[in-house]
């Protein structure tokens, strides 16, 4: 493997490089965009039981804030439960936005390796390409053998920037469409809660912290 490596040449390094740090990616983001994580199950159970009973309280709230995502959009709809049904649906959305932010953390990161690593294999075929012609320039096509080096270097870089690329664009399109789930649930979730508060009145019958 390392004489296969040392063949491509320098630029093995960054395409290296760029297969590591998608890897990386990949498997934080897979962890990080767990369902469990991002939209617990019983979360939306417990919090529909704190309206019906009236039992929302400040520390409710901050507990809901630092709970997961899904979380986070309930906590604002709950902070703003005694104004008006837009104003809640608003905060809401402001929320949603920063949270589908840091979902889609580093994914766009995927999408741009999966972009240069071609580039970077086809920047290793035209380096490879030149030293095999500064090869016939000086020795001529006598010895094939001479031009070996060049040669192999274009093949190799090549065929390694595509490794990257290929998994890298299939681990972004899938990671996206992850994100995309995950924003539907939570909004579903955080109207069924908007939709609860506006039919108790926002004048209320609620608990105060």
């Amino acid at each position: 493997m390392f004489e296969i490596v040392k063949a491509g040449g320098i630029v093995m390094v960054p395409i290296i490089f760029a297969s590591i740090v998608a890897a990386a990616v990949f498997l934080e983001r897979l962890w990080t965009l767990q369902s469990k994580r991002v939209v617990p199950a019983e979360l939306t159970e417990k919090v529909w039981r704190w309206v019906e009973q009236g039992q929302i309280t400040d520390k409710h709230i901050h507990a809901l804030q630092q709970n997961s995502p899904l979380g986070r959009m309930l906590a604002s709809g709950l902070a703003n439960r005694h104004r008006s049904r837009d104003i809640i649906v608003q905060a809401v959305e402001d929320t949603g936005r920063h949270v589908v932010h840091e979902l889609e953390r580093f994914i766009n990161t995927l999408g741009t390796i999966a972009s240069i690593s071609p580039l970077m294999g086809l920047l290793g075929t035209v380096l490879g390409m030149i030293r095999t012609f500064n090869v016939i320039r000086t020795e001529g096509i006598g010895d094939p053998a001479s031009m070996a080096g060049g040669i192999a270097e274009a093949l190799i870089t090549t065929a390694s920037g595509l490794t990257v690329a290929i998994p890298a664009l299939l681990a972004y399109k899938f990671l996206r469409g992850r994100v995309e789930d995950l924003v539907v649930q939570m909004e579903k979730e955080a109207m069924k809660l908007v939709t609860a508060i506006d039919e108790r009145g926002p004048d209320g019958e609620y608990g105060e912290s």
